[in-house]
């Protein structure tokens, strides 16, 4: 949900409530509904009435801005009509239409304020589905992830990634990785403090196809040796990982996810590898508009391309759930169990902190 959605205080006006709920799916014109219910704030183009017509100074959403119109899926713009704007912590004076308005009615008002975006680049708020704890996601992202993995090994390593995620654009996005942590030294036994290596990344939305529920993506990673080999914080070599991410939605609102990613090693003493990772899951809430969870369970497959390789393979079983009423701060917590190849590896404590800052500040929105 954006900061935006308490603009949508009078996305329908109150003129809503006289509007009849007995008409049939047939029968429902949205086009009709919003000239009815909503133009004399938002206006026939959608890009909202002046002050002087509207009478009050709270500012409203430009429903031609694709960059805003495109990045919430129907039902969280549903919600905060159906409830009003409590719902996701947004201002009291976008009211509650649940009682003058049908689900039906609703979503044909979205399906004609959806048209008023005409650059069908920007890919739908649907693909944005929760984000899995290795896999990368097919959506461009505007969010500051907080990376948590806590090793059980001999090194008792905890290390914190910071990601930074920008999106330019319909379908572009940059990151930056800054990864930094604590472990006990190979070296000797002292606690060392310390950087690891620092990844700049770039991903495009390829396509994407709603009627279908499917879009695609690629990127990849540049990772420079900035961390310290010896003590463990970083490989030594420069990498570039490409890759390519997919997501499939299913219904009930479960989703599945894929990402197939290379590692080539361009300096240092590294082996190439090859990944495969998938994920499926599924969002539950807390009644029909309520907190959000969503359990997936991951699978991570790789292997170093030499003569004689094994496959390493992992389960990630997790769970994602919103922290606060506007649901843009979520947490991930899971268990990375090693399934072949065990030797020498033990369970990882995985973990993050999601804030989707073009939704709020951090302390928005609880």
């Amino acid at each position: 949900m954006q900061t935006h959605f308490k603009y949508l205080a009078v996305l329908l006006c109150i003129s809503c409530l006289f509007l009849s709920r007995s008409a049939s799916a047939d029968q429902i014109d949205g086009a009709r509904l919003y000239e009815q219910a909503c133009a004399a704030c938002h206006g026939s183009d959608g890009r909202g009435r002046s002050v002087e017509d509207r009478g009050f100074e709270l500012e409203l959403p430009d429903f031609t801005d694709c960059e805003f119109a495109s990045r919430e899926p129907d039902p969280d713009w549903h919600a905060v009509i159906h409830e009003g704007g409590p719902v996701r912590a947004f201002d009291r004076m976008m009211p509650a239409f649940g009682d003058a308005l049908t689900d039906e009615q609703i979503y044909a008002i979205l399906g004609h304020v959806r048209t008023f975006c005409t650059n069908d680049d920007w890919p739908r708020g649907e693909f944005n589905v929760p984000k899995p704890l290795f896999t990368e996601k097919a959506f461009p992202e505007d969010e500051t992830v907080f990376n948590v993995r806590l090793d059980t090994d001999d090194s008792k390593a905890v290390i914190i990634e910071p990601v930074y995620e920008k999106r330019f654009g319909p379908r572009g996005m940059v990151e930056v990785k800054v990864p930094f942590g604590r472990r006990e030294s190979p070296r000797d036994d002292n606690a060392n403090l310390g950087f690891g290596d620092l990844g700049l990344g770039y991903k495009y939305a390829l396509y994407h196809n709603l009627a279908r529920g499917n879009a695609f993506s690629i990127g990849g990673e540049v990772i420079l040796p900035t961390g310290e080999e010896e003590d463990g914080f970083g490989s030594g070599s420069t990498k570039l990982e490409p890759y390519a991410a997919f997501v499939q939605l299913l219904p009930g609102d479960a989703f599945l996810q894929a990402q197939v990613l290379g590692e080539i090693a361009v300096s240092g003493d590294s082996e190439d590898e090859a990944a495969a990772r998938v994920v499926l899951g599924r969002t539950y809430s807390e009644g029909e508009f309520g907190r959000a969870w969503s359990p997936m369970v991951e699978v991570l497959a790789s292997r170093e391309l030499v003569s004689g390789s094994d496959v390493t393979l992992d389960l990630v079983p997790q769970m994602q759930v919103a922290l606060n009423t506007r649901q843009h701060i979520l947490l991930n917590v899971g268990v990375r169990f090693p399934v072949t190849n065990r030797q020498g590896r033990k369970s990882q404590i995985v973990m993050y902190l999601l804030w989707d800052w073009f939704d709020g500040g951090f302390r928005d929105g609880w």
